[in-house]
């Protein structure tokens, strides 16, 4: 069987690889218009920090193996024809046409599977300046090279990244690491699309306290300067800098299956089933080039990542060589480090899940990654989403110094399998103190969502309580924390009543009135409204997430 892959970064190596193994007869040929193979692009703005040391650490083996042609030939059994561009496919005579970049001859090759692993490419947004010295995206080696040129050569000290998300925001602390003043310029009203606002809040605060300065809702209009990007003009004013990095997303190579006339989804990328068959029986495709599904909606989505790549190329293997495998879909499970921050999510945020039709209920809770008491332990925001009619877990979202990617990862697990939030608050989890809380910070906050769903406990977000302070609603906001915390951080406008006393001094407080408890993380706000539901309140509510999750 004569296998051709079009694509070697991520899938296109994975496709050949398990052919390799499970049909060692297979004629595999790799197709590559680049000079690197198989290299990490996610690891790039790691190696612009410098934090990898070396460019070939990201094309090799755990053990230390450059992946480059002979190691594909000699190791995986598998031709690499590197700088060679796939032009046309040839459906009817199963014949892909091939360019070689060194010498410029075309040539035919013929197959009897076709795999496309084409991969994505950076946007280039059509403005005045784009083609400026120093003005970088960050999806090849070569860009990262490049990058870091401008670094060695001490030029790169005010930087603008354009764009506020994943890419923007790691190259964000690459470059700060090497000196640079950072200014993130996103068009969209905040950074991280991919979160909730309830969360993103936090994300730009503590951006703000590293020195970066974030500008949304501001569009660019043109880079400008003399051979050299010079400044960055925006709706909003001009910003000097000395080097741009774009990074407002990819967009599938889908052109190739397009031209052949295979089917391409709504997203732009190609359309492919469980088993990432195309829409022609004896052409796959898979990774950054192809139309995702979202695993709890169905619905089409691109998310480009390393990791969907290589799962996709395997199950794109194992059904060329004859097995059954599929991919369902994915649930947008992400994580990025900002500085001591992980920034991490899955599942549906709360307005996707509204838009997709469920009851949403939805938890702030803020605690310690680990016991309190042992050194070390670091503080997680989590927001929960949840559906009240199944019950059914939706979504996850984390925030913070401490360690949200086990919980994240769980949350993955559990949505995946369709588990509810009981189900999840009763999972048996690793627990020691140097790992987490005896109740894990996800139990804690499925055990916080069935309290809601089951009528025990109202909850208000800190934004629906700032909105009651700036109408001058006719509300009591009730602080239960000690004398010494409220000195500490003081609450304007809020009663001081110590939990401990409350049982004493609840007479203190009008029933007609509408209350909301609160202290440092609510936990205490939680058990004031049932000490004041059991004195015959009936409008007592708590904010979530207390004031660890208040930001304004």
């Amino acid at each position: 069987m004569r296998i051709l892959i079009v694509g070697g970064v991520a899938a296109g190596p994975k496709v050949g690889a398990k052919i390799n193994r499970l049909n060692s007869t297979a004629e595999v040929t790799l197709v590559e218009k680049g000079e690197f193979l198989s290299y990490a692009g996610c690891g790039l703005p790691y190696y612009v920090a410098g934090e990898v040391k070396e460019q070939k650490e990201l094309m090799c083996t755990p053990v230390g193996v450059v992946r480059d042609p002979v190691f594909f030939q000699n190791v995986k059994n598998m031709k690499v024809l590197n700088r060679t561009e796939a032009l046309r496919i040839d459906r009817q005579a199963k014949m892909l046409l091939v360019k070689d970049l060194h010498t410029g001859e075309e040539k035919t090759l013929p197959y009897d599977k076709l795999v496309l692993a084409t991969g994505s490419s950076p946007i280039k947004p059509p403005l005045p300046g784009i083609d400026l010295s120093n003005v970088f995206s960050v999806h090849k080696i070569e860009d990262a090279e490049a990058i870091r040129k401008v670094i060695a050569e001490n030029k790169a000290k005010d930087v603008v990244i354009v764009g506020g998300g994943l890419i923007g925001l790691e190259m964000t602390e690459a470059l700060a690491r090497h000196g640079a003043r950072i200014t993130i310029v996103e068009k969209l009203s905040e950074i991280l699309p991919m979160m909730d606002t309830d969360l993103v809040v936090h994300v730009m605060k503590y951006l703000e306290s590293k020195g970066v300065k974030v500008r949304c809702s501001t569009a660019v209009i043109s880079f400008e300067g003399n051979g050299k990007v010079e400044k960055v003009r925006t709706d909003k004013g001009e910003i000097p800098c000395d080097m741009v990095i774009v990074a407002v997303g990819v967009k599938p190579n889908a052109g190739l299956a397009k031209e052949a006339g295979l089917e391409v989804g709504k997203t732009g990328g190609i359309k492919v089933d469980a088993s990432m068959q195309t829409s022609d029986p004896d052409i796959y495709a898979a990774g950054d080039c192809t139309e995702g599904s979202n695993l709890i909606t169905g619905e089409p989505c691109f998310i480009p990542l390393g990791s969907t790549a290589n799962k996709e190329g395997r199950v794109a293997a194992v059904n060329i060589c004859g097995g059954k495998d599929v991919f369902n879909g994915v649930l947008g499970t992400a994580v990025v480090k900002i500085f001591d921050y992980t920034v991490a999510r899955t599942g549906l945020g709360e307005e996707q899940a509204r838009k997709a039709g469920f009851d949403v209920i939805t938890v702030l809770s803020p605690a310690p990654d680990k016991a309190h008491y042992y050194p070390g332990a670091k503080m997680i925001m989590m927001k929960v989403v949840a559906d009240r009619k199944s019950r059914r877990l939706l979504g996850l979202q984390v925030v913070g110094p401490g360690e949200g990617d086990k919980r994240v990862d769980v949350a993955a697990t559990a949505i995946t399998a369709k588990m509810t939030v009981d189900d999840v608050a009763h999972l048996d989890l690793a627990y020691a103190p140097p790992y987490s809380s005896a109740m894990d910070n996800i139990i804690t906050a499925c055990d916080i969502a069935r309290n809601k769903m089951d009528g025990i406990f109202e909850g208000v977000s800190p934004a629906e309580v700032k909105a009651m302070i700036d109408r001058k609603d006719d509300v009591v906001l009730l602080d239960v924390r000690s004398p010494a915390e409220v000195q500490a951080m003081p609450f304007p406008g809020a009663i001081n009543i110590p939990l401990g006393a409350l049982r004493k001094r609840w007479t203190e407080l009008p029933k007609d009135k509408e209350i909301v408890a609160f202290c440092k993380i609510s936990l205490r706000g939680y058990e004031a409204a049932m000490i004041l539901k059991g004195q015959g309140f009936n409008k007592v509510k708590v904010m979530d997430g207390g004031l660890v999750m208040w930001s304004f």
